[in-house]
């Protein structure tokens, strides 16, 4: 529901004051390493509107596809965003299936760098093809680990909801979301031709994970 924030309890999500916290170490563009800022997975809410808007608005003029974004580049408001349940459905109908939205927010400065979402159960389609989790990160923000690190924090909310292995998926030449998919412990079970016509002979891995 909009203005609803959950708490886990097997991730901090209690706001502190905004001072720089130890950072998570990851590689660089060039193999160098840089300081990530922790972060939170949180609910979508309002006080975040304008900030969940400016990534659609960034994503798009890169040309970027919105996986584990609900939906986000259907909506020209916030307001029209955050009901998924009702809009989903419209859309999806009887293919239609839940789906937990998060947006992944840097400590630090309060920014939302990425949204990824748990969709559960599968339906025939994610079985063969989306899997389980969504996520993408803001163009701005990438290379600097936040996509692995999100799919870190959504696994135990995935194993809350009763889940005890999900599937990710990606293409197989996306190098960068495979790497991310394995750095979480993910297992290959095979790769299967896109026939959606979304991606026309297009190869997706399928990927395991044991939450």
């Amino acid at each position: 529901m909009p203005g609803k924030v959950i708490i886990y309890p097997m991730i901090l999500f209690l706001r502190v004051e905004k001072t720089k916290e130890p950072g998570l170490m990851c590689p660089g563009n060039n193999g160098e390493v840089v300081m990530m800022d922790k972060l939170i997975l949180i609910n979508p809410t309002e006080a975040y509107a304008r900030q969940v808007m400016a990534c659609r608005e960034e994503m798009l003029r890169n040309g970027d596809g919105f996986d584990g974004c609900a939906g986000l580049e259907d909506v020209r408001t916030f307001d029209e965003w955050i009901d998924f349940e009702g809009r989903l459905k419209a859309k999806y109908k009887e293919r239609y299936v839940p789906s937990e939205v998060f947006l992944g927010v840097r400590q630090g400065d309060d920014m939302v760098v990425g949204i990824i979402d748990f969709r559960h159960p599968l339906s025939d389609f994610l079985f063969r093809f989306g899997g389980n989790i969504g996520y993408s990160i803001r163009p701005s923000q990438r290379r600097k680990g936040y996509a692995s690190e999100m799919l870190r924090l959504i696994l135990p909310i995935c194993r809350s909801f009763g889940e005890n292995k999900v599937l990710v998926t990606c293409d197989k030449e996306n190098e960068a979301s495979r790497r991310t998919i394995i750095k979480n412990g993910g297992v290959l079970e095979n790769e299967v031709t896109d026939t959606t016509g979304q991606d026309e002979n297009q190869i997706i891995q399928r990927y395991w994970i044991l939450v």
